[in-house]
């Protein structure tokens, strides 16, 4: 089968690509193993008729105007922004950490200003910040570390703070006033119809060839394309040559409660402590649905299952370029997205990446 380039994998990353790429004047052939597209942005109802996420919850948020303006041309918005409560001792709690949080935990009263002093007073002093559990008590000290973090990325990861690059938990902020949104940022939505359908919208190109239930890495061979966008696990396209990438994975849990028309306070509750689950999603916050019921989703990590997450640490990272070092030489492959580049992308860092290796790869076949 022959295609000036063929995209590996029909989620947010591939599916840019494609659509970039098909606009240039290029014929795209877009594969992907799953019985539908859209990765693990997929978005569908499920048996009791409510519409949920399939593979944990998915908020677009972003401050590029670029990437807003672009996924515009492919779906209508709905403001959203979004809020999560964590369970701690029997009580909920504003996350991240805000001045409500540091009040209810510690039973104070404090304003804005006070608060800055008390976090001050509570922070652990450190020459630098080595890892994630450094950077969590150089900012919060011990008892809010150990209440709202530890736990969470012990069951998220499998394994503890200290043993994760600074950056995961320096992706959450601290807060001393009572902003309890998880994220800040310019422009916040959900796309109206869900995010299938904005995938859906994307591929709709008559230069895009869209075949489902496909695996690549097992029939390669059938496909001669000038170009290959991988966006599959860089580790798996090489087989595995220098040992596996250590990925985190996701087993999910649906509940449906037939007349229940909300479950819980807030779209998403977390359990750092409690339970073998991380999380609880309830989908009606995120979609806006009118339904007599609603459904909620339980995540439960692990290493089973299909890739998630890669995991941040200097030990994968160093594998991790070995991997990029023969990516380095490719010629006709471009290696895109999360499981491809290794990285902890964002939607809008997935599409921005899309954006612009789009333009070098139509250079380098015009």
């Amino acid at each position: 089968m022959k295609a000036d380039v063929l995209v590996v994998g029909s989620g947010l990353a591939g599916c840019t690509a494609a659509e970039r790429l098909a606009s240039r004047g290029l014929q795209v052939v877009v594969i992907e193993k799953r019985p539908h597209i859209g990765g693990n942005l997929y978005d569908g109802l499920d048996d009791n008729g409510v519409v949920i996420h399939r593979y944990g919850p998915h908020i677009f948020h972003t401050n590029e105007a670029s990437v807003f303006h672009y996924l515009s041309r492919f779906t209508d918005w709905r403001p959203y922004e979004h809020r999560v409560l964590a369970s701690v001792g029997g009580r909920l709690y504003p996350f991240p950490v805000n001045l409500d949080t540091l009040n209810g935990f510690f039973n104070l009263t404090l304003d804005e200003k006070e608060a800055e002093e008390f976090l001050r007073r509570k922070r652990t002093p450190l020459p630098e910040i080595r890892n994630s559990e450094d950077a969590v008590l150089a900012r919060t000290g011990r008892e809010i570390c150990d209440a709202f973090f530890r736990g969470y990325t012990r069951k998220q990861w499998g394994m503890d703070l200290s043993e994760l690059d600074a950056q995961v938990a320096n992706r959450i902020p601290i807060r001393t006033n009572r902003d309890d949104r998880y994220f800040t940022d310019r422009f916040q939505f959900m796309p109206t119809s869900g995010f299938t359908r904005m995938i859906k919208s994307m591929l709709d190109h008559p230069r895009i060839e869209v075949i489902r239930n496909v695996d690549y890495l097992h029939e390669r061979w059938k496909f001669k394309p000038r170009h290959i966008v991988f966006t599959g696990p860089i580790d798996a396209y090489y087989d595995f040559v220098f040992g596996r990438l250590p990925y985190r994975s996701t087993r999910f849990e649906f509940i449906h409660y037939p007349a229940v028309a909300r479950h819980q306070a807030a779209a998403v509750i977390n359990y750092p402590n409690d339970h073998a689950f991380t999380r609880v999603t309830e989908y009606k916050w995120l979609t806006a649905q009118q339904h007599a019921g609603t459904t909620i989703g339980l995540e439960y990590p692990g290493t089973e299952g299909e890739p998630c997450y890669p995991i941040p640490n200097s030990r994968n990272r160093l594998l991790y370029m070995k991997y990029a070092a023969l990516a380095s030489k490719e010629r006709s492959v471009t290696f895109l997205g999360r499981l491809a580049e290794y990285r902890y992308y964002n939607m809008d860092q997935v599409v921005l990446r899309a954006l612009a290796e789009s333009d070098k790869i139509a250079a380098l076949l015009r």
